[in-house]
């Protein structure tokens, strides 16, 4: 350890995510701690909680003494009431953006091309060839311009379609106006496929509710991958089993969807149980970042994405 540069104590939620870090940079002591027991020291310099179980492990938070927590999601909403007095948070930027990206485009690729129509058809032994819509030349609405909608648009570039972007405000960026949410509903009319990158919190929270919806054109797809409150979940199913809309859904409101809900059933729906970031590519990027967060603690440099602090 360089002199002058002191110890810090990093608590990770796996054996595994402590293996990837392996060698472990100097002068930082990695600990396993899943947040299911009380704190094994009362001064954790960074804590790693387990994946999306921020709500459930903020008591163990208050516990200890720590000058970050780091999160392994990229959605925040809620930390503001969540988050122990004292305390700094991050989120992950730069570890889901492309895998929720590639999810994006591929359930609109599904949707569009009518793959689960062809996974049934396997399931039973039948060769059903059916005309389905195309992504190239439709007309996109990408509704959130942050890191996903960002990821999104690059992915979208190739299948030639017709892209409009709005998001809190409007701007020129990346080449591309971007138009300001003031002018969604204006916006959507002209929309064939809407994807909702956008993040969850009170200022979002039902953007796209029944008068939206119901400005899409007949047979419009919606995709989100944001967060399940951003759709009035009861508009989007009376949509769907009219047979007016469609949807590609990786997020839900309620979530976990009830067995019972109507929205497994409805008409048009492809519904996953939020994916979007559940790929091989989050564990390297997730240990490259904790890394990275880990040295410029030791540099004593300020860390990296800190989204709040209480």
């Amino acid at each position: 350890m360089t002199s002058g540069i002191p110890n810090i104590v990093v608590s990770v939620p796996t054996e595994e995510l402590a293996d990837a870090l392996r060698p472990h940079p100097a002068g930082a002591e990695v600990l396993v701690w899943d947040m299911t027991s009380p704190a094994p020291r009362e001064q954790i310099d960074l804590v790693v909680p387990p994946y999306m179980s921020m709500a459930k492990v903020m008591p163990r938070v208050a516990e200890v003494r720590t000058r970050l927590v780091q999160s392994q999601s990229i959605g925040y909403e809620g930390i503001e009431e969540q988050l122990p007095p004292g305390k700094v948070f991050a989120n992950v930027s730069s570890v889901h953006e492309a895998s929720t990206a590639e999810l994006a485009v591929g359930l609109t690729l599904a949707a569009q091309r009518r793959l689960p129509t062809y996974v049934r058809a396997q399931d039973e032994g039948r060769w059903a060839p059916e005309f389905s819509e195309s992504l190239a030349d439709r007309r996109v609405l990408l509704l959130g311009y942050g890191g996903v909608g960002k990821a999104v648009a690059a992915r979208l570039a190739p299948f030639e379609v017709e892209l409009t972007v709005v998001a809190s405000r409007a701007r020129f960026e990346d080449g591309m106006p971007v138009h300001g949410v003031e002018r969604l509903l204006e916006l959507l009319p002209d929309a064939e496929i809407v994807i909702v990158t956008l993040p969850g919190g009170d200022a979002t929270r039902g953007i796209l509710r029944a008068e939206a919806l119901s400005a899409l054109p007949d047979g419009a797809l919606v995709v989100n991958v944001g967060r399940g409150p951003l759709i009035d979940t009861d508009a989007l199913v009376s949509e769907l089993q009219r047979g007016r809309l469609r949807a590609a859904l990786d997020v839900t409101d309620p979530e976990p969807l009830p067995s019972d809900h109507p929205l497994w059933s409805a008409p048009g729906a492809l519904i996953v149980p939020h994916i979007g970031g559940a790929s091989s590519a989050m564990k390297p990027r997730t240990v490259r970042l904790i890394r990275t967060q880990i040295e410029r603690m030791l540099a004593g440099e300020p860390p990296l994405n800190v989204v709040h602090e209480s």
